[in-house]
This record gives C-alpha cells, sequence and structure tokens, in this order.
C-alpha cells in the first residue's frame, strides 16, 4: 500500500511490539549522503569491476588495487546518521529491538545502537592480518601498512568468497526467532545469506516492509511504498 499518513494498525504494531527486528540495507543510509551498491548512481553501476574489488581475491592477490577502492569509494567519515538510524537506535535503547544490518559504515554505532548485529562486518574496525592487532582506522587512511610489524592492515568486512562471522549469524537467527515484529527497510532482501535470515523468523510476527519499490515474499507481509526516512519521521515511538 501507498501511505502518505502513517496507517495507526502500522504504528500500533510498533507501539505493542518488545522484539522488534530491524532488517536493514543500503538505502537506509542513502540519506546520509552514502551512496548504495546496485541503483543507477550505485557503486557496482559506476565500477563494472566493483565485485571484484571487493573481494578476498582482489586483496590477497592485488592489495594496492583493494585498498585504493576500498578507502576511494567506501569510507564516508563525515556521514551522519539520518533519522532512521535514530529511530531505529532509539527502540535498541528502550532494549525493543535488535538491528541486524548488511551496512558497514558505522553509522548505527554513532547513532548509539545498543542490540546491533553487523552482518556484514564494520569498515572502521581494522585490523592488521600479519599480527592480529586492531589500528585506528584513520592510520589505515593514511596507508595499508601496520607501522608495529610491517602487515597488511585491512578492514574487518566480508568480501565476497570470504565467509560470514559464525557469532553474527547465532545472534541474528535467534532474534528473528524471538521477533514479535520484523520490519524490512531500505534493502531488496536479495541477498544471501542474510536474506535467508526470513526462514529463521517467528512465524507469528507480523513482517512490514518499508521500501519506495515493491518486494515479494512467499508469506503474508505489509508492504509500505514509500520513502523510509518520511516513514521514520511520522513514527511515533
Amino acid at each position: 500500500m501507498e501511505v502518505d499518513q502513517m496507517s495507526p494498525i502500522i504504528q500500533s504494531s510498533f507501539k505493542n511490539a518488545q522484539h522488534i527486528v530491524f532488517l536493514t540495507g543500503a538505502g537506509v543510509s542513502t540519506p546520509s549522503g552514502i551512496p548504495d551498491y546496485r541503483s543507477n548512481n550505485g557503486l557496482y553501476t559506476a565500477h563494472k569491476n566493483a565485485e571484484y574489488y571487493l573481494s578476498h581475491t582482489c586483496l590477497t592477490q592485488e592489495p594496492q588495487v583493494f585498498y585504493d577502492y576500498v578507502t576511494q569509494n567506501l569510507y564516508k567519515p563525515d556521514a551522519q546518521p539520518n533519522v532512521i538510524h535514530r529511530v531505529q537506535s532509539a527502540l535498541t535503547q528502550q532494549d525493543r529491538a535488535t538491528i541486524v544490518t548488511q551496512n558497514i559504515d558505522n553509522l548505527y554505532r554513532v547513532a548509539d545502537a545498543k542490540h546491533l548485529v553487523e552482518f556484514h562486518g564494520n569498515l572502521y574496525h581494522v585490523y592488521c592480518q600479519k599480527c592480529g592487532a586492531t589500528v585506528d582506522w584513520h592510520e589505515y587512511l593514511k596507508k595499508p601498512v601496520h607501522a608495529d610489524c610491517g602487515g597488511q592492515l585491512r578492514p574487518d568486512v566480508v568480501l565476497y568468497e570470504e565467509g560470514l562471522n559464525q557469532d553474527n549469524i547465532n545472534r541474528a537467527v535467534a532474534a528473528m526467532s524471538n521477533a514479535d515484529l520484523i520490519v524490512i527497510t531500505g534493502t531488496s532482501m536479495r541477498v544471501y545469506p542474510f536474506a535467508g535470515l526470513l526462514d529463521y523468523r517467528n512465524p507469528g510476527a507480523p513482517v512490514i516492509v518499508i521500501n519506495q519499490e515493491p518486494l515479494s515474499f512467499p508469506f503474508q507481509f505489509e508492504m509500505v511504498q514509500e520513502d523510509a526516512a518520511a516513514f521514520y519521521d511520522q513514527l511515533e515511538i
């Protein structure tokens, strides 16, 4: 359905829920000036080899190419959380919600999200592949070599050809199975294994989708075809 004003039913769903799970993707951060991946202006559209640049193969075989691409295109340290981050994070601070996000841009942490699963990691957590030490991301943006041991630095994100963090999977699955409301925002839910989290949802939990493009699922859900920032700006929590 297309809405200009918040539906009372949807508003009450948020008011009454105690275990909300937000499943979010790149569309949450585009209002903060961070480009998404697959839209007309997305990274994968602008750079035809983007998936290679963000692969384990590129990291290991052409580390300078990987470093240049990531630091020039993914890091947006001046970006600030928008109303979507702020409202969702406020609900986690009330111990009423968990955020499971595909985003690696750190904006939920800036917004002080409490129950947060960064499914694909975080660009701003950087470590040395040689000694394992954590290194300040500011240092990484200056050079990709660890000053202490000479090892190659990398952001703690899941690249193509790499496996997911098992703890993140476990936490996300537990949240989904315990949810009494599931809210999908800013993601097409087409990328696996993230999309597979829906298989673990509590079957009694209603699902609300807030997205400008309609989505399709083999189960009942409420489609709010609207700008997500406008939706969260109206939401009373």
